[in-house]
């Protein structure tokens, strides 16, 4: 079995672990506990330190976007998979980019702030906040037409996972308010039921 080392806390690993929950692929999670290490071989062999990493028996994939596609190449299925590069329209190409800033500005908030307990006020955070929170804006004005211009039919895009990860975990962390972000919202309770997203709901692993 495959197995995927990340945290049931992280929405970089959630994305991978939705997708495998959506293909059939089963995954064992090996929870990392300690993110202030500085041993690759505590973050699956990652030499850049990050989550998540995926082990198979052809060897390591890194970072969550890599780890979907390697899923879809062992899934025993034919999913229709709405990857990025199948987008031509600049919006949706852009949704993507503020998805995965989004993404990246909150590690950096929780991990700046919480873990490393730097001051909030630090230049670094403020900034990074004031980029996470025009990101956030951009993708709520700009949802509908992004969303239209994915593959259709689809079983499965990468941006609706990206975005529904992201968006529970702003919630789950409490790292901004959600209210000014009505469209983002509404998504991510119409994601919500699929049983995917209930099986991978975010938690603190236990040591």
């Amino acid at each position: 079995m495959p197995q995927l080392v990340g945290r049931s806390s992280s929405h970089f690993t959630c994305v991978p672990r939705i997708f495998a929950h959506e293909l059939g692929v089963a995954l064992e999670l090996l929870p990392v506990h300690d993110l202030t290490s500085e041993d690759a071989d505590r973050y699956g062999g990652n030499p850049a330190l990050k989550l998540p990493t995926l082990r198979t028996a052809g060897g390591l994939v890194f970072g969550a976007e890599n780890i979907c596609r390697k899923l879809a190449a062992l899934a025993d299925s034919n999913h229709r998979i709405a990857w990025p590069e199948q987008v031509r329209d600049d919006i949706a190409r852009n949704a993507q980019e503020m998805v995965w800033h989004g993404m990246a500005a909150e590690v950096q908030l929780v991990f700046g702030t919480i873990v490393g307990k730097l001051p909030a006020d630090n230049l670094y955070f403020t900034k990074g906040r004031e980029g996470f929170i025009g990101a956030l804006r951009w993708l709520d004005g700009n949802l509908r037409p992004a969303l239209a211009a994915l593959l259709s039919p689809r079983d499965l895009s990468l941006f609706e996972v990206t975005l529904f990860c992201l968006v529970e975990h702003i919630e789950f962390r409490e790292t901004l308010p959600l209210g000014p972000y009505p469209s983002l919202r509404q998504f991510a309770r119409d994601f919500a039921p699929r049983p995917s997203a209930q099986h991978t709901g975010y938690r603190l692993d236990s040591p």
